[in-house]
């Protein structure tokens, strides 16, 4: 074999075997990666002596500045409160903006939302709370025109007893807003003492200066209704909730704030649509058969997390019991909810391992796909740790990749306020944005805190996000340019190893065989028949 030939024999060998490495490689590497380590974003969390409770973020992206992030978050303890953090840079230093409280009113801010417009003004909402029982007193919104940085004076927009009021802002209409909220008639101790309490939806079409009268989203014949949650659709709205049915237990407070065995249920997820700007409703449910998985507290209920693509591409998460212990499940509707698919079960662990999966929030990316994010009792046998895990699904939530790992380490989801009787409130909600390849997560975390201090924080981590079909793609084209490397290395081995015609056997050395074509030579040692 010639120098210039084992050269190029051992180039396509390297070659060959490097394609298929290369694919098996792909093919074997995991779907989430994490892109940044879970870090704390309120400033607190690494002081020991800041003993606030943080929990129930909101997670908001600018659409016309992705890297400007805002986080809204409620403060249990030791004194109620609301908190709004800002990044510029995606999330990976965050800084605190006072939220401006109006004047006259008790210094208790609680339940904050938000949103940023189409055209990138940050929209915040609150209630304020006031007397002994700290009930709502009124509901206002602030908005902020430098991406988070400042905030504007907040207007008036709700009276008393308004609550879980949510805001969402219309994806198109850059002075579009939506409020949504349960309004009570009165209250008792941890307790709506009546039945009937409707959840009503508002408008504004000037930013929020001013307001349309208030419109009955659900109907009278569901009573017992909480957890409403809004998200816009260009000129319409979407508003997912729970109706409780008969449940007197957490309604009506029957438990007393204690911990316990939930209510046997059944509760219906409820999916009601407007697509003349919340002028009229329809509803359909999603499902009628959730089975309850936990007690809570009337006054801060389980609440879906929706996400909607488009006009009528509608997803919502929550949390079921149906194969015997705490689930969650994604719904699917393809046409603005007027029907739905079978649920999916998201979390991939075994069906009725006494392992916890709760409060889920979803979101869809711009390029379809549907990411999952959860708390995840799956590696503690006691079911108190917890981790953050998110899962994806690329098929519009037929079915999901394996889970990631987003927290460092487990926490304890016993610490909160309730936690004495049982009943801990790590708050109502997880932070989560999608994009194409990644998603950014916030969450309660409570490593620093313990039964006594009650301390929250909140922590953030990123993850990379590749669609596995891309990937087998590209795993594949990688093995099959190996492969065909590995072939022709073989063939020139094979060439190679092919020796001259013995000039003895009947040729004359001057005179080429007849067969032999024109210009082939024996005498240099080359065959090319």
């Amino acid at each position: 074999m010639t120098g210039s030939r084992l050269g190029l024999c051992g180039a396509l060998l390297a070659i060959g075997l490097g394609g298929v490495l290369v694919g098996q490689g792909l093919r074997a590497r995991p779907d989430a990666r994490p892109a940044m380590a879970a870090s704390p974003v309120n400033g607190g969390a690494l002081d020991p002596s800041d003993l606030r409770a943080n929990n129930s973020p909101a997670l908001v992206r600018n659409p016309r500045d992705p890297a400007n992030l805002a986080v809204v978050n409620r403060v249990d303890a030791p004194a109620f409160g609301c908190r709004l953090h800002v990044s510029g840079d995606g999330g990976r230093r965050w800084t605190e903006t006072p939220i401006p409280l109006p004047a006259g009113e008790e210094p208790k801010c609680f339940a904050p939302d938000a949103a940023f417009a189409a055209g990138g003004a940050l929209h915040i909402s609150f209630v304020t709370l006031a007397g002994p029982a700290n009930s709502p007193a009124a509901a206002w919104v602030a908005t902020s025109g430098d991406g988070g940085r400042t905030l504007g004076p907040a207007r008036r927009v709700l009276g008393p007893l308004a609550f879980g009021v949510r805001l969402a802002a219309d994806p198109a209409d850059p002075d579009r807003l939506y409020l949504t909220w349960l309004q009570a008639a009165q209250v008792g101790t941890l307790a709506f003492p009546d039945p009937g309490y409707p959840i009503l939806a508002t408008r504004s079409d000037d930013a929020g200066a001013t307001w349309s009268p208030p419109v009955r989203v659900s109907p009278p014949g569901r009573p017992r209704v909480v957890g409403a949650v809004p998200a816009a659709t260009p000129g319409g709205l979407v508003v997912a909730y729970l109706d409780l049915g008969d449940d007197s237990l957490d309604y009506h407070g029957a438990h007393q704030g204690r911990g316990g065995e939930p209510d046997a249920g059944p509760w219906a997820l409820v999916v009601a649509r407007s697509r003349d700007g919340g002028r009229t409703w329809r509803e359909a449910a999603a499902d009628d058969a959730l089975v309850p998985t936990r007690r809570f507290v009337a006054f801060l209920p389980p609440t879906p997390s929706l996400a909607v693509r488009g006009a009528d591409a509608v997803h919502v998460a929550f949390p079921d019991g149906r194969s015997g212990d705490a689930d969650v499940w994604l719904w699917s509707s393809p046409d603005g909810g007027a029907s739905w698919r079978r649920p999916t079960r998201v979390n991939d662990t075994p069906g009725g391992d006494g392992r916890t999966q709760r409060l889920p929030a979803v979101a869809v990316s711009t390029d379809g796909r549907i990411d999952v994010v959860y708390l995840d009792g799956r590696n503690d046998p006691d079911d108190v740790g917890a981790e953050v895990s998110l899962q994806s699904s690329y098929d519009g939530g037929r079915t999901f990749r394996p889970r990631a790992r987003l927290s460092d380490r487990p926490f304890d989801t016993g610490i909160g306020v309730g936690g004495d009787k049982g009943l801990a409130d790590l708050g109502s909600r997880l932070g989560l944005v999608s994009s194409p390849g990644a998603a950014t997560v916030v969450w309660t975390d409570t490593r620093a805190g313990n039964p006594v201090s009650l301390k929250q924080d909140l922590a953030r981590a990123s993850v990379d996000l590749r669609d596995p079909r891309a990937t087998s793609t590209a795993a594949m084209a990688a093995q099959l340019a190996g492969l065909a490397a590995l072939v022709a290395a073989a063939l020139v081995w094979r060439r190679s190893r092919q020796r001259p015609p013995d000039p003895s056997a009947g040729a004359s050395p001057a005179s080429p065989p007849a067969s032999s074509p024109a210009g082939s030579s024996v005498a240099d040692g080359t065959n090319r028949s």
